[in-house]
């Protein structure tokens, strides 16, 4: 019998899969609603899985903290990111290939994403806890980066600095580009302010500031 419901070998997800998908994401969706409103520590992990209507087994099932559930839209972001970077193939230097599987993880991202990814910036800048998690779940995606560089290369970074010079890099060029598309800032036009613009300028300021990089090893101090 034909049907036209997609096979595992066709690389499209699972019914099961799908359904996955779906619950993960409305967990995410109704923790960022009440730690918007109410604020991260004011909601119990029992208040949010009663919220979403699933029990406590069911939540640890996605999500290991309260802090990774907060912040699920950049966890996604960082799970595309090196999926990405390590079916990378092409030749060339690493600091570009880097590059454009960032830039294109972000083009990637699902169209509301940008929004959601929005909304836990602006809840971890005011709570501590969550931005000190941003910054580790970052340094874990540099260091997964560094590991597959070194697949690659067949070279220790431990012996060859210039691994973990390019996962230093590649996230110091996203901490500056998502800065700068938060603030909504204009390159070459401090003063000037045009809004989000969504993913697509996102991958935008990321890609101004890899440019940059070469520039700034070179600025003379007058």
């Amino acid at each position: 019998m034909v049907t036209d419901s997609p096979s595992p070998s066709d690389g499209a997800p699972t019914l099961r899969e799908r359904k996955k998908q779906r619950t993960r994401r409305a967990l995410a969706d109704a923790a960022l609603t009440l730690f918007s409103e109410r604020g991260f520590d004011r909601v119990t992990l029992e208040e949010l899985t009663a919220h979403a209507d699933i029990g406590r087994s069911t939540f640890f099932r996605y999500y290991g903290t309260k802090e990774d559930v907060a912040m699920a839209a950049e966890g996604e972001l960082w799970e595309a990111y090196t999926a990405r970077f390590a079916q990378h193939t092409g030749q060339g230097p690493a600091l570009d290939a880097l590059r454009t599987s960032l830039t294109g993880a972000i083009r990637s991202m699902p169209a509301d994403w940008d929004t959601r990814f929005l909304r836990t910036r602006r809840l971890a800048a005011g709570t501590p806890v969550l931005r000190d998690h941003s910054i580790v779940s970052s340094m874990k995606a540099q260091q997964r980066l560094v590991e597959l560089l070194e697949e690659r290369l067949e070279t220790d970074s431990r012996e060859d600095v210039r691994l973990r010079l390019l996962g230093e890099f590649t996230l110091s060029a996203w901490r500056c580009g998502a800065r700068n598309w938060v603030a909504g800032r204009v390159p070459g036009n401090p003063g000037k302010r045009r809004g989000h613009g969504g993913a697509k300028a996102l991958a935008q300021r990321v890609d101004e500031a890899f440019t940059a990089i070469p520039d700034s090893l070179a600025l003379p101090l007058s």
